[in-house]
C-alpha cells in the first residue's frame, strides 16, 4: 500500500512540474479559449500512452541503453518544441476575447500539438521508464502494467485540464488577451528554452 500511495505521489508531482505541456496548454487556452485547451489537454493525456506502450514491451530499454538513439529522440522532441517555440514568438493574429483570430486552429490541430509534445519528449519517456522500474515487477501481468499507465495519462488529463479551465476564464483571458503579443513571446521563448534543456544533458537532468 505504501508502495501505491508513493507511486500516485511521484505521478502527480511529476504531472504538475512546468514545463512544454504546460506552456502548450496555458497558450491554447487564454487564445483559443476552454475547448482548445481541453483539446490539448486530452492530446497530452494520449501522448503519453505512447511511452506506456513501448515501456511495457521492452522498447524504451533498448532506447535508454543506446546514446545515438536517445539522442535522436531528444533531437526529434527539442526540434518540435523549438518549432512550437517559433510560432509562438513571432505570431501576428489578432486574438479576441471570443477565441477568433486570422487563422483559428482546429481542434485537431490542438490536439495533435498535445499529443506530439508529450511523444515528442524525451523527459517523460525516462520519467516513464523509471517509474515502472520502481514500481512494476518483471512478473505484473500486462492488465496491471498498462492499468498504471492509464493512471499516468488520466492524472495528465486531470491537471491539464483543470490549467485549461483556470486559463480560459473570461476575466483573466481578457487580461491575458491585452497582453497578447508579450505572453506569447514569453511563452515561444519558454519553450524554446526547454528544448534546450532538453539537447543539455547537464541541464535537463530532472
Amino acid at each position: 500500500m505504501n508502495e501505491l500511495f508513493l507511486m500516485v505521489a511521484i505521478t502527480l508531482l511529476a504531472v504538475i512540474s512546468p514545463g512544454p505541456d504546460f506552456a502548450l496548454v496555458t497558450r491554447n487556452s487564454y487564445a483559443f479559449g476552454r475547448q482548445k485547451g481541453l483539446m490539448a489537454a486530452l492530446g497530452i493525456a494520449c501522448g503519453v500512452q505512447v511511452h506506456v506502450f513501448y515501456t511495457v514491451f521492452g522498447v524504451a530499454v533498448i532506447i535508454t541503453q543506446s546514446p545515438v538513439l536517445l539522442m535522436a529522440m531528444k533531437l526529434l522532441g527539442a526540434g518540435y518544441l523549438i518549432y512550437l517555440g517559433f510560432k509562438s514568438i513571432y505570431n501576428t493574429s489578432g486574438l479576441s476575447l471570443g477565441g477568433a483570430s486570422d487563422s483559428p486552429p482546429s481542434s485537431w490541430t490542438v490536439f495533435r500539438s498535445g499529443f506530439l509534445t508529450n511523444a515528442l519528449n524525451p523527459k517523460t519517456m525516462l520519467f516513464v521508464v523509471a517509474a515502472y522500474s520502481q514500481f512494476v515487477q518483471p512478473g505484473s501481468s500486462l492488465p496491471v502494467n498498462f492499468a498504471y499507465g492509464l493512471f499516468m495519462s488520466f492524472a495528465h488529463w486531470l491537471w491539464f485540464s483543470l490549467v485549461a479551465l483556470f486559463f480560459s476564464t473570461s476575466g483573466l483571458r481578457r487580461r491575458l488577451l491585452e497582453k497578447q503579443r508579450i505572453i506569447d513571446k514569453v511563452i515561444g521563448t519558454a519553450l524554446m528554452v526547454l528544448a534546450a534543456c532538453l539537447l543539455i544533458p547537464e541541464v535537463g537532468q530532472p
